[in-house]
């Protein structure tokens, strides 16, 4: 959580609990989009005082939620595993 947020009582999104990868948080958060699920996620990281987020957003699309969920936890380790904190750059 950055000062900013810290000193103005701002919260981080709620929701359901990351994953985490390394120091690397990931939410799934699939979209829902004409009966199928477009996969993605939320990636963030703490640098000191300051949190940076990268939305990862994938053309890949799956039949369900459930689905949709864990293939963006797979796909956001992926991301981290190549780009590593570059991801945020």
């Amino acid at each position: 959580m950055s000062l900013l947020s810290k000193l103005f009582g701002s919260s981080p999104k709620s929701g359901p609990e990351p994953e985490f990868h390394g120091d690397f948080r990931i939410y799934p958060e699939p979209k829902s989009e004409q009966g199928s699920y477009r996969v993605g996620a939320r990636i963030e990281k703490d640098f000191g005082e300051e949190t940076k987020v990268h939305h990862l957003v994938r053309a890949d699309t799956m039949a369900s939620v459930d689905e949709a969920m864990q293939f963006s936890v797979l796909k956001a380790k992926q991301v981290i595993d190549e780009q590593g904190d570059r991801l945020f750059g």
